[in-house]
């Protein structure tokens, strides 16, 4: 399935030299995900991937992106993200094709708010960003609301995984029920679920029913693996609220996209949730693709 404007609100860097790092990640931590390993579906240098791109109708990759610590172990999401200097060169080289979304440390108290804000003043970072079992806290713990109000000061979505982890790490904190608090706190915040809520998909869908402000993303799961409830929310009352993601290498976008006629969308729900959907919630979008 193809259009014009496609929009992957999560991908995981697509550089090649992160295809090593994935492998060993993997290896060390014994867990059955696999990554694209298709050449035509993989890693790949930018101009390859803006030829996919082009032949698959996406218009965008938004790419989490954050520092890298000094020291980092084989379950650290940090050295398979984009850095910061990777993605402005993306964004400098290919206009309106490759965004970030930054990727928050709450360890790192003040400081990282404020590198959050310094990096938010770039217009190619799109949103705030967590990698939620990196740090085993629930969605409504204290020490992210100090990120929630930047993002409402300025106007920007925040992406943060739920469900299980893929990895050895914690996974309650992931749980969906847990963005309920925030989602009242902070009513100008989208708030997007991503990696669609699994397990607790009924529970996110809930979510995202209660609150005008919490949507789903499908990100890390092709479509043959989506929930029934969440393919009858993408259907029905979630035609406005569901956003196509792949959490690349994890999913492919040629993987994805092939997948995505199977379930026989209106094309309403097929606009929305490709591209759409990411428009509305993705506001500086518009200035920047």
């Amino acid at each position: 399935m193809k259009t014009a404007d496609t929009i992957d609100y999560w991908a995981n860097s697509f550089l090649p030299n992160r295809e090593a790092l994935w492998n060993a990640a993997l290896e060390a931590q014994g867990i059955p995900i696999k990554i694209r390993s298709d050449p035509a579906d993989s890693f790949a240098d930018p101009e390859a991937m803006i030829t996919r791109m082009d032949e698959l109708g996406i218009s965008t990759l938004i790419l989490p992106t954050c520092d890298l610590p000094d020291r980092t172990g084989p379950y650290d999401f940090e050295p398979i993200a984009m850095q910061p200097e990777e993605t402005e060169q993306l964004a400098k080289s290919f206009p309106h094709r490759f965004v970030a979304e930054w990727s928050i440390d709450p360890n790192s108290g003040m400081a990282g708010v404020e590198r959050a804000r310094e990096m938010a003043a770039h217009p190619w970072v799109v949103a705030l960003h967590l990698h939620t079992h990196s740090f085993d806290r629930p969605f409504d713990s204290p020490d992210y609301y100090p990120y929630y109000a930047l993002a409402s000061e300025l106007g920007l979505p925040f992406v943060m995984q739920a469900g299980t982890s893929g990895g050895r790490l914690p996974s309650a904190c992931g749980q969906p029920i847990g963005i309920d608090r925030p989602a009242i706190y902070f009513p100008a915040v989208d708030f997007i679920l991503s990696h669609t809520g699994w397990p607790w998909v009924e529970e996110a869908v809930a979510m995202a029913l209660k609150f005008s402000n919490v949507y789903l993303g499908t990100a890390s799961f092709p479509p043959r693996r989506w929930n029934q409830s969440l393919k009858d929310f993408i259907r029905g009352p979630g035609r406005r609220k569901a956003l196509f993601g792949t959490s690349f290498p994890t999913v492919g976008h040629r993987h994805a996209l092939g997948q995505l006629g199977e379930l026989q969308l209106s094309e309403e729900a097929t606009a929305n949730l490709l591209g759409a959907n990411a428009r509305r919630i993705f506001k500086r979008l518009d200035s920047t693709t």
